[in-house]
């Protein structure tokens, strides 16, 4: 039976289990896997790190270890026995050759995310090969073009969410600008001692299943005091005839999520050792499965060098947030003995949390969550809300309307609001919409009114953005107006600019849709098996423009090209291999399809891809 949104579970009354997420070390059990006993302390840089493995060929094994990060041992699917992989250091210019050995009971994959290569090593099962069958050993070769901080993961079935994720660190032939005297890779995880299509089931069944930020009786009573009776009354009535949540942050919590550090619960406090007044390079990798993380070093200053393996004009900032698949290297200069490295969830549920230090065995204090705020009525209708004066949130996280009048906008037909059509469109004659002509949309202002394919008006689609907001200088909900200086898209200029000069031939305009009721996830209303690829003329310049009509944010990653973001006004402002678009926002970048064959695009929250929004490429 579905929680009721107004009187959901406080956090302060969340099971002990939530508690004791991640009280145990946590890694894969030592002594139980010939990998791991191979490797010793000595061939640590710190705590928790994985082995480093360097050179042009490599092999690589995919089985199974015994892990235990709850206290619960579970098995995870491991590679070389390692959690995280192996990581791998290439060299620019280089040829590599990885032998990828299946040791499980079913198929298998090895994916190098950001890597540009031929499709046919992209590893993406039933896209650019078959995967590889049990028992059996795949060879990878292909020639590095490129230098910087990557990863690597399975994309077979749910492998990446249990296990099989590592950083690949590629040099530059020439010397690196980023000068640094010590570096550590630092990889975000997440991890759920359920079987995670158990959990997608549970999600399919009820969208909010592991929400508990929602809404409670508490809340509803402090916004009474503070605001009255009646503004409170209308509030919860506005939320629940638009039948969505206002703390629709993630699909999971830390309810069945521990958040690793490095393959280290925070209990466990992955350590990185410096001495003081070294320039230390972190090289960050989210590689999570379902988890936005937003990361700081209380007391440090944390200088951007890098965005998805390609360097950036230096930026300071206190904290940075990203999402599954991105990557950000940063330089800091620790001058005391210890700092904590706090990465908190979006959801504010849980946080992963290393330690920098002089010495092992040193920590520093761990800062406190942050309250969860709500959406305000911006994340929802794009730049109308954002003209409706927004929300406020105070220090617990309640929110008001900024002097609306709540009667009113509880009153409201939102079937007729045009920021957030809530689907009573579905008797329209939508044939006109089919063939429109998206190449004259504008690409310019700070807001544009969009139309919609006559595939977004169905049972799939529980919302639709009419006028989204496309500004890149917001750091997003719970990080507005923190105090903190928070990095946003805006600040990335990729150092030497674009990487081809002309402009767009074409546009492809799509969608970001979903229903969250029934955690249905797609490309213009279309899920993945329902739909047709994309196709790109080789060679041709393409602008793509992606509109999210959804209340979540969604890393969206294409394979095989890069990504070039553009500015509202259509200028160039960085190169990436995974694009965070935020809730009712139009984003557009530029792509040269220079790389033949069939590709992955996909939101690299896993649930959200196996979910259906995901689709395929072709390039001819």
């Amino acid at each position: 039976m579905k929680r009721p949104s107004t009187l959901a579970v406080p956090a302060s009354f969340m099971p002990r289990r939530r508690f004791v997420q991640g009280l145990a070390a946590g890694g894969v059990l030592l002594g139980l896997s010939p990998y791991a006993r191979a490797l010793g302390q000595s061939d640590r840089t710190s705590t928790g790190s994985a082995q480093i493995l360097s050179g042009t060929e490599f092999n690589l094994e995919i089985g199974e270890s015994p892990v235990n990060f709850t206290g619960n041992p579970r098995i995870a699917t491991t590679v070389n026995g390692s959690l995280p992989a192996p990581t791998l250091r290439w060299r620019e210019g280089d040829t590599v050759t990885i032998h990828v050995k299946n040791r499980l009971k079913e198929a298998t994959s090895t994916h190098w995310h950001g890597i540009i290569l031929p499709f046919q090593m992209d590893g993406v099962p039933g896209i650019s090969f078959s995967g590889i069958p049990p028992g059996e050993t795949f060879t990878y070769r292909f020639k590095v073009e490129q230098s910087g901080t990557y990863w690597y993961h399975s994309h077979s079935g749910m492998q990446e969410a249990t296990g099989v994720y590592g950083a690949i660190i590629i040099d530059p032939v020439q010397t690196d600008p980023i000068h640094a005297n010590r570096e550590y890779v630092v990889q975000l995880s997440d991890w759920t001692d359920e079987d995670p299509m158990r959990v997608l089931a549970k999600l399919k069944m009820q969208g909010d299943y592991y929400n508990y930020n929602q809404p409670t009786a508490i809340d509803f009573f402090q916004d009474a005091s503070r605001d009255g009776l009646k503004a409170a009354i209308d509030k919860r009535k506005m939320w629940n005839e638009m039948r969505m949540s206002p703390t629709d942050l993630a699909d999971l919590s830390a309810n069945v999520l521990t958040y690793l550090m490095n393959g280290t619960t925070p209990a466990g406090n992955w350590t990185g050792l410096f001495r003081p007044g070294e320039r230390v390079r972190l090289r960050f990798i989210n590689g999570a499965a379902n988890t936005f993380y937003d990361v700081r070093i209380p007391g440090l200053k944390l200088t951007v060098v890098q965005a998805d393996g390609v360097n950036v004009e230096p930026v300071t900032v206190d904290e940075f947030r990203f999402g599954p698949g991105e990557t950000y290297d940063v330089l800091v200069e620790p001058k005391d003995d210890t700092y904590t490295v706090f990465a908190q969830a979006m959801d504010r549920t849980g946080y992963a949390r290393g330690t920098l230090a002089t010495r092992a065995g040193l920590d520093a204090p761990v800062p406190a969550l942050d309250p969860a705020e709500w959406l305000t009525m911006a994340d929802m209708m794009g730049s109308m809300g954002a003209g409706m004066a927004g929300m406020s949130h105070g220090a617990a996280g309640q929110s008001s309307m900024g002097g609306m009048d709540h009667g009113t906008m509880a009153g409201m037909d939102h079937s007729k609001m045009t920021g957030m059509n809530h689907g009573s469109m579905q008797g329209m004659n939508h044939g006109a919409m089919a063939g429109m002509d998206h190449s004259a949309m504008s690409t310019t202002g700070a807001s544009t009114q969009v139309r919609h394919a006559r595939t977004e008006y169905g049972a799939s689609i529980d919302m639709r953005v009419d006028m989204p907001r496309t500004n890149l200088d917001d750091p997003g909900i719970g990080l507005r107006n923190n105090g903190r200086r928070v990095l946003t898209l805006s600040d990335l200029h990729t150092v030497g600019g674009a990487m081809d000069p002309r402009g767009a031939e074409r546009e492809i305009e799509l969608h970001l849709t979903g229903n969250m009721e029934r955690y249905a996830w797609s490309f213009d209303g279309v899920e993945y098996g329902k739909s047709t690829p994309v196709h790109f003329r080789y060679g041709e310049r393409v602008r793509v423009i992606l509109h999210n009509d959804t209340m979540m944010t969604h890393p969206m990653h294409l394979h095989g090209m890069w990504s070039e973001l553009e500015t509202p006004s259509g200028e160039f402002q960085a190169r990436r291999h995974t694009i965070p678009v935020q809730p009712a926002q139009r984003i557009s970048f530029l792509v040269t399809a220079d790389a033949l064959g069939r590709w992955a695009w996909h939101c690299h929250l896993m649930l959200h891809m196996d979910a259906g929004m995901f689709r395929e490429v072709v390039v001819a």
